[in-house]
């Protein structure tokens, strides 16, 4: 359980290229060191993992393949928030916990975007702070449940 996963859904192996007045210019690689440097220390004792796919069914398999030995995910699903039941039950029917996050603020953007399926079932949701949402959201994952290790 000294695993942690960022997760990523459909498009965002574009970042750096699509809509960076939206999503910014930094590629995930980028974003990824970013997120290292500004935790420092408190990944120490802790594994990282990147997965990304622009498949519901590659998603669905990686939470069900990891969500009973991580620490815990932080998972931005893309559009697939909006969409997909499947990964809102595949976060409900693992026993790690699961914090969704999107660079962008969904509820400044398009209507239909401003409701999840997975924030129903995530422990908790970080919206609109850029690639800071992940640090974020790891950090929140290290303190609530990384002492019972």
């Amino acid at each position: 359980m000294k695993d942690l996963l960022i997760m990523n859904g459909p498009n965002l192996n574009l970042l750096g290229k699509r809509e960076p007045e939206v999503y910014g210019s930094a590629n995930f690689e980028e974003i990824l060191d970013q997120i290292k440097a500004d935790m420092g220390e408190l990944l120490l004792p802790y594994r990282l993992h990147y997965f990304q796919s622009n498949h519901e069914g590659a998603l669905l398999d990686q939470l069900h393949a990891v969500g009973f030995d991580y620490l815990g995910i932080v998972f931005n699903p893309g559009a697939y928030a909006h969409t997909s039941i499947a990964l809102a039950d595949a976060v409900r029917g693992i026993s790690r916990p699961v914090i969704e996050v999107h660079l962008s603020n969904v509820h400044q953007r398009e209507e239909y975007r401003r409701h999840s399926y997975l924030a129903e079932a995530a422990v908790g949701v970080i919206s609109g702070l850029g690639w800071r949402g992940y640090a974020l959201g790891l950090r929140y994952l290290i303190e609530q449940f990384g002492q019972k290790i």
